[in-house]
């Protein structure tokens, strides 16, 4: 199983690679707490402060008393399973029933998808470009020997090469238009030295202008979906008296698989007559049932089946907190996930092409067929699989 080779592997280039460190100021938690980061107080804030989190979602609770739907999509992680994830918008497209969401979220390969998903219809060419091209191909770029000098297995290089070439001045003036309107595009971070998850306000990034601003706004998405010890973590500078003070972000999926609200306000109901959410769909980026593996007695295949087990289980643990709290304020959570029968390879580690295709004709398949969204009654039951109906016009040479 190719996790289990990755995790072997990423086992004993940590043993080898004790040298290998990103440089960076020493600070301690008093540091933090003499002002807020300069410049990023406006747009984050950690998912469990309640408060916090209740100011940044005020338009979006505005828009929602104005209308008589309220939509939200949740973007989980996954690494290549985004291409499943893909797929099924881009379905939901062409079936003509794909809603105009007002929150999109994003976690990790999650955060990847979220721009455009965000954006609409209209973006599903370059969607579906960024998920099955090439670029996506190149981004699990080994060091080599050069591992030893590094905090991790693979350099990020191609996951920046690719970042910057879809985060377009368009896309971000697309984004600023439609943060105007009240919609919100949200993407989470783990921030290593809080250990807390960082939720991020991409539309108000993309709103302050500017090259600083888009850099911020591409560094938010590559730390999104920085596994650590697979990428290196990504250095957000928050300022300080006299140093060059920055946080260290991995990837959000270390705290939290996806996010329909802030952890914060999970247990939260809404008071009465004030905005209630309506939909919620949750595009979860790998399978979600346990199934039965015979599991040698090493300790890399012990390590490597609790892992995925331990992620399965965090996984539908989250669905059914989520779907209390839609339930609880009104409103209903769909999900669409890999089903636990299909013939993929769902480790989220393969990016070869025939398999991001193929995941990709899997989500786009179910989602036109009218077979990728369940409510999240069962989150351990998966819908059945669709029939099969004609594939979507193949890119990169597909």
């Amino acid at each position: 199983m190719r996790s289990i080779r990755l995790l072997a592997l990423l086992c004993l280039t940590l043993s080898l690679a004790a040298c290998g460190s990103l440089s960076r100021d020493t600070f301690q938690a008093s540091d933090l707490a003499l002002a807020p980061p300069n410049g990023l107080a406006d747009l984050r804030f950690n998912a469990s402060d309640s408060q916090a989190a209740i100011r940044f979602g005020g338009p979006a609770r505005k828009r929602a008393q104005a209308q008589k739907s309220f939509d939200v999509l949740a973007l989980s992680g996954g690494g290549s399973n985004g291409a499943y994830g893909a797929g099924v918008l881009v379905g939901w497209s062409q079936r003509g029933e794909r809603p105009e969401f007002d929150i999109v979220t994003g976690v990790s390969t999650g955060a990847l998808t979220a721009p455009f998903a965000f954006l609409g219809p209209t973006w599903d060419e370059r969607l579906t470009e960024a998920s099955t091209g090439a670029a996506a191909g190149r981004v699990l770029k080994s060091r080599g020997l050069g591992v030893l000098f590094h905090p991790s297995f693979y350099s990020n290089a191609a996951l920046h090469a690719l970042v910057d070439t879809y985060v377009t001045d368009d896309m971000l003036q697309a984004i600023v238009a439609e943060h105007k309107r009240g919609r919100r595009l949200l993407i989470a971070t783990t921030n290593l030295d809080t250990e807390e998850t960082v939720i991020w306000d991409m539309g108000a990034i993309a709103s302050r202008g500017g090259e600083e601003s888009r850099e911020l706004f591409k560094n938010v998405m590559v730390a999104s979906a920085s596994i650590p010890g697979v990428f290196p973590p990504t250095l957000i500078e928050i300022g300080g008296e006299g140093r060059h003070l920055s946080e260290m972000h991995v990837d959000g999926g270390v705290t939290i698989p996806f996010f329909v609200a802030p952890e914060s306000l999970l247990l939260w109901t809404a008071d009465k007559g004030s905005a209630r959410p309506g939909r919620m769909f949750v595009i979860v980026n790998g399978k979600v049932g346990g199934a039965f593996g015979f599991t040698k007695g090493g300790a890399v295949s012990i390590v490597g089946r609790s892992w995925d087990t331990m992620s399965k289980a965090l996984m539908r643990t989250h669905l059914a907190a989520s779907s209390a709290f839609a339930r609880r304020n009104g409103g209903q959570l769909f999900y669409s996930a890999i089903p636990d029968t299909a013939d993929v390879d769902a480790s989220g580690l393969d990016f070869a092409s025939n398999n991001r295709n193929a995941l990709f004709k899997l989500g786009y398949e179910r989602a036109i067929a009218g077979w990728a969204w369940a409510l999240s009654d069962s989150p351990e039951e998966t819908p059945a699989a669709p029939p099969v109906v004609p594939a979507p016009p193949a890119t990169d040479g597909r």
